[in-house]
Order: structure tokens, then C-alpha cells, then sequence
């Protein structure tokens, strides 16, 4: 089936949830593979830690993965809040383990993070949500150690309206340009489904955005449920088949040590058996 590349466990901050649970839940979807890509955010400015011991996260995920080896593939990652001041000790914490992807961010934007109502005081929604995706061009300038970069339009989630005013065409410009800084680096976006369990009823990015970063050459796209318990895990990816071919896709991506695999995008099983 998929991979579910997006998932945190009681590692972040805000989870409680077991590792072994994530992954048993993986199996019963069916999932070909997970990876754990829990949070390190330094520098947050909520009540919430958001960092981990990576000895300690390797000490219990490792033998997770050979264990259920047989049943399913499990890698470790990570998913790192990026802001400009923090590019330093980021590589560093990098370079003290082998990771297969990295997940890069943006939770915070100048000191905020849209969950919290602070970020949309004295401003319009618009201007709100233009701030944050000028903050992910601000994180291009200095940050190159990721991978993918995470749910694009996060903001939307948590803004006063959400997604009721928004939509790609109103911030293509800039949106253009974060794409395309994005593919001159070689870097991928994710598909992160939790945008439906928010109620948007789009992933993050948007389908526009997802189609408008193969339009313009992008060709490394992971799926991620951002799964913070294991009832979450593969989260809607029945839509993932019909929201992928329509965005012109052919294959979603998996890194391993860091590296890409492209894996083919089939239909799920009731569409395979009615054709």
C-alpha cells in the first residue's frame, strides 16, 4: 500500500502515545512502512518542551524496527521547527545521528506559533497567513540540512477562519517562489493528510499547491498522516491515490539513510478490483 512518513510518538511533546502502538496500528492499515519523525523544537515559545534525547529515541525505536521487520518497515526520523537563529545547532544535532529523513518546519513564525491566537492580534488573517509563508522563505535563506519540508500551509489550520477565506491563489506569488526555492535545492514537500482531520478538507499544501510543485519540476513528494496517536496513523490515505494522479504524480518518495526511493502510486484495492 503506502508508506506513512509523518508520525510522532511520546517523544513530542504533544503525544502521549506508545511507539510499538503506532506501529501495530500501521499494520492493521496495512502500511508497507512508517517513519517516526518526532519533534525537536528549540526555542518554542509555548508551555510544551518539544526536543528529545536522539540516544535515548534510537535505544527504543531500533529494536521496535527488528522486531515487527517481518510485518512492516520502520524508520527514524525527525522533524526540526526551523527559524533562522537555529541553523547551527540544528546541523549539529544532525551530525550526532544517522536519521533516514528530516522533516523541516515552520511552527514558528518571528517568535509565535499560529496555534496560539498571539500571531493574529492587531493584523488581518491575510496578512497573517502572508507572514508565514514569507517566514518559510526566511528559514530557505539559511537552512539546507532537511529533506522535505513539512505541511506547507500549516497555518490555516489554526487561523480564525482556517481555510474558509483561504486558497493558493491568493498567496501564489510567494507560494511560487518557496516551490521554487524548494526544487533548486533539491528538496521535497510532503502531502500531509492531517488537514482533514482539522476539518479542512484538503491536505497540507493544498491540492493547487501540490499540483503547482510538479508544474514546476518538483518530483519528491512523501505522505504523512502527522499521526499523534495511533487511531490517526494513514489517516484518510484513500484520498491520496485520486489527489496524487490528478496533481500529475506517478510515484511518492521514502528516504532511507537520508536518501530517496520512489515508490509507485496504485489505486487503492476497490478501484484495482473494479477496473
Amino acid at each position: 500500500m503506502y508508506w506513512d512518513t509523518h508520525m510522532h510518538c511520546r517523544f513530542s511533546g504533544d503525544s502521549k502515545a506508545k511507539p510499538e502502538d503506532m506501529i501495530l496500528s500501521a499494520i492493521q492499515n496495512n502500511l508497507d512502512g512508517i517513519c517516526f519523525t518526532d519533534h525537536i523544537d528549540w526555542d518554542y515559545p509555548g508551555p510544551t518542551p518539544f526536543h528529545f534525547d536522539p540516544n535515548e529515541y534510537f535505544k527504543v525505536l531500533t529494536p521496535l524496527a527488528a522486531r515487527y521487520k517481518s510485518r512492516i518497515s520502520v524508520h527514524i526520523g525527525v522533524e526540526l521547527g526551523l527559524q533562522p537563529h537555529l541553523k547551527d545547532r540544528y546541523d549539529a544535532f544532525l551530525s550526532s545521528a544517522e536519521f533516514d529523513q528530516v522533516i523541516g518546519s515552520s511552527h514558528v513564525v518571528h517568535g509565535f506559533d499560529p496555534y496560539y491566537p498571539e500571531l493574529y492580534i492587531g493584523k488581518t488573517e491575510d496578512a497573517a497567513y502572508l507572514e508565514y509563508f514569507t517566514s518559510i522563505l526566511e528559514n530557505l535563506e539559511v537552512f539546507d540540512n532537511f529533506d522535505v519540508y513539512g505541511h506547507i500551509d500549516y497555518v490555516v489550520r489554526y487561523g480564525p477562519n482556517k481555510n474558509a477565506y483561504y486558497s493558493y491563489e491568493k498567496f501564489k506569488d510567494v507560494i511560487d517562489e518557496i516551490l521554487r526555492v524548494l526544487i533548486a535545492k533539491g528538496k521535497g514537500i510532503e502531502m500531509n493528510m492531517a488537514g482533514f482531520k482539522y476539518g479542512l478538507n484538503h491536505p497540507n499544501p493544498t491540492e493547487d499547491i501540490i499540483k503547482r510543485y510538479r508544474e514546476l519540476g518538483g518530483e519528491i513528494l512523501t505522505i504523512g498522516s502527522d499521526a499523534h496517536a495511533p487511531e490517526h496513523v494513514a489517516y484518510d490515505f484513500h484520498r491520496i491515490y485520486q489527489i496524487l494522479t490528478e496533481a500529475g504524480f506517478t510515484h511518492y518518495t521514502v528516504f532511507q539513510k537520508r536518501k530517496p526511493v520512489f515508490y509507485k502510486i496504485t489505486p487503492p484495492p476497490a478501484t484495482q478490483s473494479s477496473s
